[in-house]
């Protein structure tokens, strides 16, 4: 069981990647907290949206969390709107 509380039905196959590769990361901590994302978010991203989450997938779990924890800056490469969103999205409690 991946923790998704959210189908894949009805969305386009990039849509269906995306929320996959978020609840698959390799830590649970980044499963949680991307998948959670995903879930709430998935169906109202733009295009540019998801290519900024297709790119902050490919950043190391262990720098992607430190950063989204406040532990260190995230390379300013990767730094976005969509990650401000992810961090401010993370800190609140979504049944967790």
């Amino acid at each position: 069981m991946t923790g998704s509380t959210r189908s894949s039905s009805g969305l386009d196959d990039r849509r269906k990647r995306l929320l996959f590769r978020c609840w698959h990361r390799g830590t649970r901590e980044m499963d949680l907290i991307l998948g959670r994302f995903a879930d709430a978010e998935i169906s109202n991203l733009s295009d540019g949206d998801m290519a900024e989450l297709e790119r902050l997938i490919d950043v190391p779990d262990p720098d992607l969390y430190a950063a989204l924890i406040g532990d260190k800056p995230l390379d300013p490469e990767y730094a976005s709107a969509l990650f401000d969103r992810i961090k401010a999205f993370r800190a609140v409690d979504h049944g967790a």
